[in-house]
């Protein structure tokens, strides 16, 4: 797999897969959350899309001087609701400098997270895996680029996130069990100032993928229409 190291301890069948360069990504994409939350930008309660919107911004991906500022955003370039094979991806990374080819990019699929009915299979977090984790895994809707992908978790009630966490690796075991987890929701530090990032692994036909989840706290921004 390409610009990946191996860690061999975290994983407890000792092989492990990450992926530096998306790494780096998800890193500038925190950064951008951070402004967004310090400049208190208003996000609605139940649109996730436009949430997303916030960072694919004039202000943030799309911003040349944003990207610049935070390499290596600068080398990608970031679109929305892109066609994949039997769906749309809420966000596509595609590099541009130097580019590869029209099917190296990556996804990541943005779901909204709250603290109602957090262990049910229709709460927001059993919606987080049926439409998000199983798109990459059981349905086969989203690809794997370097064998990784990502998720962003908009967190838009008050709750604890890693006891969340906890939930959302409960429902994986006990009721998306059509799912094949090999490692759950583990905590994975990307930047050494954000607590609330973590990696899952899954089989997906004859390969183990990694999917990154970045659980971004949008409660105090949030405006109820």
């Amino acid at each position: 797999m390409n610009n990946q190291t191996l860690d061999a301890t975290v994983f407890e069948y000792n092989v492990a897969y990450f992926n530096t360069t998306f790494e780096d990504i998800l890193a500038g994409i925190i950064i951008a959350y951070s402004c967004i939350i310090a400049t208190k930008t208003k996000a609605p309660l139940n649109d996730e899309n436009a949430i997303r919107d916030i960072f694919l911004s004039k202000k943030y991906l799309k911003n040349i001087d944003f990207r610049k500022a935070n390499p290596p955003l600068a080398n990608y370039h970031f679109d929305k609701e892109t066609s994949e094979n039997k769906g749309r991806a809420d966000i596509r990374i595609l590099q541009v400098n130097p580019y590869k080819d029209d099917d190296a990019y990556y996804i990541i699929e943005c779901k909204r997270l709250d603290n109602v009915n957090q262990n049910g299979e229709t709460g927001l977090n059993g919606k987080y895996i049926s439409n998000g984790i199983a798109r990459f895994t059981n349905e086969n809707k989203y690809q794997f680029h370097s064998h990784t992908a990502g998720m962003m978790g908009f967190v838009v009630s008050k709750m604890g996130i890693h006891e969340n966490v906890d939930f959302i690796n409960h429902l994986l075991q006990n009721t998306f069990t059509e799912i094949s987890t090999e490692k759950e929701l583990t905590k994975k530090q990307i930047k050494s100032d954000f607590e609330y990032s973590y990696y899952s692994c899954h089989k997906a036909g004859e390969s183990t993928n990694i999917i990154y989840h970045l659980m971004l706290d949008f409660s105090e921004n949030i405006t109820i229409s």
